[in-house]
């Protein structure tokens, strides 16, 4: 399964346990393929490097060079209007539409109230994890 996360999910599993950290543990070993755009990685960094302030001791480094190598890339598309009340979380429905997938996995929101839109699911990582993960 291809999926987009939300830089909170990848946050969280990054710091934290719970669904989102075991998403993540799925993604390692290989049972999901992740989508991600320049935007989107720029974000991971950005908001990755800000909590790493706060959390000494953790390198992100090599997170972020697996997830260079080992995401999927997609080309980064332009929405035609703005969908998400927020703009900055178009990103990932732009991300999922390139990548002709179907499932955002995200506690955002704004996100989340946009679930449905082109045949996207938002999926909080909870729910994610009890029905699609095995």
């Amino acid at each position: 399964m291809r999926i987009v996360l939300d830089t909170n999910v990848l946050i969280s599993g990054i710091f934290f346990t719970g669904p989102p950290h075991r998403i993540l543990e799925t993604w390692k070993q290989g049972g999901l393929a992740l989508l991600l755009s320049t935007p989107i990685l720029d974000e991971y960094r950005r908001v990755g490097h800000e909590l790493a302030k706060q959390y000494r001791g953790i390198d992100l480094a090599p997170l972020f060079n697996v997830l260079t190598t080992e995401a999927e890339f997609v080309r980064e598309i332009t929405l035609t209007q703005q969908v998400c009340q927020d703009p900055d979380d178009d990103k990932f429905l732009a991300c999922a539409i390139a990548g002709n997938r179907h499932v955002i996995v995200s506690g955002d929101r704004e996100l989340l109230k946009v679930s449905g839109y082109q045949d996207i699911q938002v999926l909080r990582p909870r729910i994610f994890v009890d029905t699609d993960l095995p």
